[in-house]
């Protein structure tokens, strides 16, 4: 009898932990670097090879690092609204070219717009992985003593802005 009471009782304990799981925000998973320094790094720059960008670039200010590829749909479907983002100068965006190759990333933002006020080159990935980069979108918000203050993955979205970033931006910057 007790051999089939073990299955029940171990199945019963389960179910509540898999429907907690799954009424969890998939884009809001926990990260270490939050309220930890963002990595350090430099990479030639996706616009001209022989110029290099990274941390430094963002120092001081509060900043979007924003990651993203060509292969990723989810991305093409961000873009607009990076652009859009761009377009108010709310926040300078600096984009991780994460996995991709030159050419394409090129051209995506030659027929899509150029929203990122520099774009790190990460060809094999190495940068991403010191981020704790899970796929593309990936955003992260930098404080201006190079905290990571947030990380969201999806594609950013007027919501998220408003309800996600919006307000760590203003705590970070000391605006009511």
């Amino acid at each position: 009898m007790s051999r089939f009471l073990v299955p029940i009782v171990v199945f019963a304990i389960m179910i509540p932990i898999f429907i907690i799981g799954l009424g969890r925000n998939k884009s809001e998973l926990p990260s270490p670097l939050i309220s930890a320094q963002a990595p350090t790094f430099t990479l030639p720059s996706l616009r001209d090879e022989n110029v290099f960008v990274g941390s430094e670039s963002y120092k001081g200010k509060v900043a979007l690092v924003n990651v993203w590829a060509t292969w990723c749909a989810a991305c093409r479907t961000e873009h607009p609204y990076l652009m859009e983002l761009a377009r108010r100068g709310d926040v300078p965006i600096f984009g991780l070219n994460w996995r991709d190759q030159r050419e394409p990333a090129l051209d995506w933002l030659a027929q899509l717009g150029d929203p990122y006020f520099e774009i790190a080159y990460d060809e094999d990935g190495r940068v991403g992985i010191d981020w704790g980069v899970y796929g593309a979108p990936e955003t992260f918000l930098i404080g201006t003593d190079g905290t990571v203050l947030f990380k969201y993955i999806s594609p950013m979205n007027e919501r998220v802005w408003q309800q996600e970033f919006l307000p760590r931006i203003q705590a970070a910057e000391g605006v009511n």
